[in-house]
Order: C-alpha cells, then structure tokens, then sequence
C-alpha cells in the first residue's frame, strides 16, 4: 500500500511537517510493510515557508526586518537553487502569532517588513517572487511593504505619513519610486474578501487583530479612500477583485504596487510540489488541519487536495483536532472519511488538548489504521 501523508498545519500546535511525522509513527505501527512518503502542505498562511522549503530544498535567506510593531527581528524567506525565485511568507514579518494579544491593533501594524524582504530578494538579484500573505496582523492595504520600496504616502500638507493602517483616510497623495522594480510577482492566499464593505478585510478580519468597532469602521473607511486615492493614478486594480481584501488589503496593494497576480494558495502549492506525479503513486491519501467543517469545502487547503485526488481517482481520509462537519459536508469536501483525534473522555480544554496533539494524532491514526483497508 502506497500512502502519501500530505496535512496541513494543526494551529498553535504542530507544523505540518510535524503532523507529517505523528501520523507516520500511527501508520507504520499498524501498517509495517506500507510505503510511506511525506509532503507537509500550506495554502498561503502561516508555515507555507516551511512547507515549501522541506520539500523545494530552498535556500535560507536571514535577515535583519522590522515586526509590526517596527521593532527589529530577524526573519527568513527562500530562494530556490538558482537564485531566481524567492518565497516570501508575509507572516514571518507581518504575522499575528508575532504579537502578544495586547500588543494586537490593526490601527497601528505595519507590513513595512515584508517590503524589506522583498528589497532583500531583489538586490539578491531575483526574477520572481511567490508571496504567501497569510496570518497577518495588519490592515494597512500594503502601505507598509510599499514604504520599504520608496512609495511615498503624503498628507493634506505633503507630509509623509507612517504606514499603518490608521493613517490610510488620511493619504491624499501617492508618490511612487523613480525606479520600480521588474519582478514577477505572484500571490497566493486562500480567501477572496473584496478590499473594503460587509465582507471586505476590515469588517471580517480585522477584529482578529484587534480591533474594536470603532476602529473597524475607521479602517473600513480607510481603506475605501486609499483605493479612492489610488484610483485617481489610473493604474489601480478594482477593489472588489477576489482576493483584494486578503490579508487587511494586502491584496489590493500587491496588485497596485507590485503588479501582481492573485492565486489560491493551494493550487499554486501543488503545482509547486507536483502533487499530480504524487497522487499517481499514491493508492490513498492522509490529510488533515485543525479544523473540518462546512467551511472546509471552500477553497480550503483539505478541500483543494481531494479536488486534485478525485482526478487521479485516489481516496483521500483526514484527520483533524475538531470535526464539525456532517457527512453530507465530508461528502462535499471530497472525503472518504474523517477522523478527530481527540477522545471526549480526556475534556474540552484547549490548551489541554493543544498539548496532546501529536500524542493524539499518532493514536488515532495507529487506530483507523489497524482496521482499515483500501
């Protein structure tokens, strides 16, 4: 039996190489003689840097950037063998798991580390650059990454405004670089929010960040105005384009400043790992996430990989701390069947079972395993 493990990340407990691992150790205890291969997924969040990179062997790039806060890190990104490539993970600069939930407000976050790296890559001399924009803590349309690559964002008195997402409304002027970089820029992200209104990045995020209901409304407003305001360059997308709401308008600013083309992050993953050659190989396939509910059969990562199996005709079975989802949903998303690995005897206190995941994930699997067949 050929079995390819392919999960994504379970949040705030294992990567997905982690998870790779615990549900191999449950595999071969009960299946000793099956052929076993790992290929740990992301769909533009957090930890897609990761995935990519144990799987492309991308070359670590460190360097020194600023948080959202502006306060000095040290962050990575990736660059393929030959240089000419680079995966950028805005959350390594940018991410809500890098603010402690006091520090968290949407009003005062930047993503003026992501342009640092993106600067970095380029003086490196890269041609294209894949951008991850999920998990961030900002709400700035991109203003932040902008201002690191010479955008100037001025005042009603041509003043240069911090770029944070409270000082959007305020930009009546858009002063680009004299020189703007050449690079294929492609973005991948696993939502399709429009920039701005009822389910645009401020009132559907933004809370999650921090943000209370009147900061909503602010930065709601702002973001409106910058794309009012960007207009008037005549080169700016629609804000209501899928994905332009993405990562507090990160999407929208990707597209304005960078030219970039906006793809659903787990498409644009399998391609890069060429998950059609591994579904060939694979009799079944072992997924799973933190979470599977109704609203994992929209576009989420568990979701895309059974699209891409049912082509090739591979079942596909996951795993996941909580399951939600009716069988009807489990049909939708493409599932043969799923599992939660936690046991309702052991209680209900997350952080407690958080602890317990790789335990929990390596049980259930040895279990499902040890009477399953294909």
């Amino acid at each position: 039996m050929n079995i390819l493990i392919a999960p994504d990340s379970f949040k705030d407990a294992l990567s997905a190489l982690q998870v790779c691992h615990a549900l191999e150790a449950g595999i071969r205890s009960a299946k000793p003689k099956a052929d076993v291969r790992l290929c740990p997924l992301a769909d533009g969040g957090e930890g897609t840097y990761e995935a990519l990179a144990s799987s492309l062997g991308l070359h670590k790039v460190e360097m020194a950037a600023c948080d959202p806060r502006f306060l000095p890190i040290t962050a990575a990104y990736g660059r393929t063998v030959d240089g000419k490539t680079a995966f950028i993970e805005m959350a390594k600069t940018a991410g809500l798991q890098l603010l402690s939930a006091e520090e968290r407000n949407p009003m005062l976050t930047t993503t003026f580390g992501v342009g640092q790296q993106i600067a970095d890559a380029l003086y490196r001399g890269v041609e294209n650059i894949v951008l991850a924009i999920g998990g961030s803590s900002t709400n700035d349309a991109g203003i932040g990454m902008a201002t690191a690559l010479g955008w100037q964002f001025l005042d009603e008195n041509g003043m240069a405004l911090p770029p944070v997402g409270g000082n959007l409304n305020r930009i009546m002027t858009i002063v680009p670089p004299e020189n703007r970089p050449r690079v294929s820029v492609e973005v991948i992200c696993d939502v399709d929010n429009p920039l701005f209104g009822p389910m645009g990045a401020a009132r559907v995020y933004a809370r999650q960040k921090g943000a209370d209901d009147a900061m909503i409304l602010q930065l709601d407003d702002g973001l409106k105005h910058f794309s009012n305001i960007a207009a008037k360059t005549g080169a700016a997308p629609d804000p209501a384009s899928s994905g332009a709401g993405a990562a507090g308008g990160m999407g929208f600013g990707a597209m304005f400043f960078l030219n970039a083309e906006i793809r659903r992050g787990i498409e644009v993953v399998l391609d890069l790992l060429d998950m059609d050659e591994k579904l060939g190989w694979a009799d079944m396939v072992v997924t799973g996430e933190g979470k599977i509910d109704g609203q994992t059969a929209h576009g989420k990562l568990v979701q895309g990989l059974c699209r891409r199996a049912a082509k090739k005709g591979t079942p596909v079975i996951a795993f996941c701390g909580l399951l939600e989802a009716s069988p009807e949903d489990i049909h939708q998303i493409g599932l043969a069947a799923a599992y939660s690995i936690n046991d309702p005897a052991e209680g209900s206190d997350l952080a407690e079972l958080i602890k317990m995941t790789e335990k929990n994930l390596e049980k259930t699997a040895e279990r499902v395993f040890q009477t399953f067949k294909l």
